[in-house]
């Protein structure tokens, strides 16, 4: 039986929010993606403006999934957090 990618499994998923380093490269060699760290401080103009795109899908998920935009502990306000949003 073939193994579900890292990026699905616990493994991949980091505590804090988002997907550590082995849930990224599993999710960029399965579906030929290229997904980069989250960028809370930005050092870069393109940084910058992957931040505010996030900050921006993310608000539009808080607005979809109000009980997950109360609870602090959902992936996706650790993923907020993570990227500073």
């Amino acid at each position: 039986m073939a193994k579900t990618p890292a990026w699905t499994r616990k493994e991949g998923k980091d505590p804090k929010g988002g997907l550590n380093a082995k849930g990224r490269a599993s999710y960029n060699k399965s579906t030929g993606g290229n997904l980069k760290p989250p960028a809370p401080k930005p050092k870069t103009k393109k940084d910058a403006a992957r931040r505010k795109s996030f900050c921006a899908r993310s608000a539009g998920q808080m607005k979809m999934w109000p009980e997950a935009a109360k609870d602090p502990n959902s992936r996706l306000r650790k993923a907020r957090r993570a990227w500073a949003c």
